[in-house]
């Protein structure tokens, strides 16, 4: 059974998500996420659900470690929720193979939610590494223009 949410109870759901990123908390993500959630593109060698973001999480920590997530828009349209969010932070870490500068970094995401039994299922997402390249000077190395 699908039920859909509320828009205030979507809009708080959604929020909770992003604070789990925010704090790179898998527990978090865990209240918030359904046990199968699938997240597309999903990272490497990654089985569904809200623990295949761990490695995630410690990279993210390690790069970014002070990241903030800016809610910018929530759409909600029935079961589905769109979100376009700033991520924020200070790059004290390698970077998809970019080492340390110390620069800040501002870049834009944008992520798709389908809703399930007031959990989020899956979650297509997109963030715009285009900018971080330029904000940062660098490009990984394989990458064109790097």
């Amino acid at each position: 059974m699908n039920t859909v949410l509320d828009e205030q109870a979507t809009r708080d759901l959604i929020a909770r998500l992003y604070d789990a990123f925010s704090r790179r908390s898998v527990e978090l993500l865990r209240q918030v996420v359904a046990a199968d959630w699938e997240y597309i593109p999903e990272p490497a060698g990654a089985q569904p659900g809200p623990d295949q973001m761990t490695a995630v999480f410690a990279r993210i920590d390690s790069a970014l470690p002070d990241m903030s997530i800016q809610l910018l828009d929530v759409l909600i349209h029935g079961d589905r929720v769109a979100v376009r969010a700033e991520v924020s932070g200070t790059q004290s870490g390698k970077l998809l193979g970019i080492e340390a500068t110390a620069k800040p970094v501002k870049f834009a995401i944008h992520s798709f939610h389908e809703i399930r039994d007031g959990l989020v299922a899956k979650t297509w997402h997109i963030e715009d590494w285009l900018s971080v390249f330029r904000q940062l000077g660098a490009f990984p190395q394989g990458v064109p223009g790097g």
